[in-house]
């Protein structure tokens, strides 16, 4: 629920201390956005795949695919399933996360962007 990226790197905002930050670039939730009048195309993923969740784990599991999704960007399914596998959300099932993340990863093609 807590992941940020500090230096562009994933970690745990509740473990880190906040001296551990001074003088370094932190990237929250709030940053995934490329501007202010909309959503980045994670979160645009998420909402299409019905994957917003209670909100309390969302930030954090969207940080958490936000970093994987750089790193792996053609990531297989299965891959997804177990970076996941460290958020535990009761809300729901993880069906629309893992197939928001999934449309991330497929090559679209300029037909499926109209």
């Amino acid at each position: 629920a807590c992941t940020i990226r500090l230096d562009g790197e994933a970690v745990r905002a509740c473990l880190t201390l906040a001296v551990e930050a001074d003088g370094r670039r932190v990237d929250t939730v709030e940053g995934l956005a490329r501007n202010t009048d909309g959503l980045s195309p994670l979160q645009e993923a998420f909402r299409r795949n019905h994957a917003l969740q209670c909100g309390f784990f969302t930030a954090g599991i969207l940080m958490s695919l936000y970093h994987f999704l750089t790193e792996r960007p053609d990531a297989e399914e299965k891959e997804i399933r177990e970076m996941l596998s460290g958020h535990l959300c009761r809300c729901t099932g993880y069906t629309g996360i893992v197939r928001a993340a999934v449309e991330m990863t497929r090559k679209v093609t300029p037909q499926e962007t109209h």
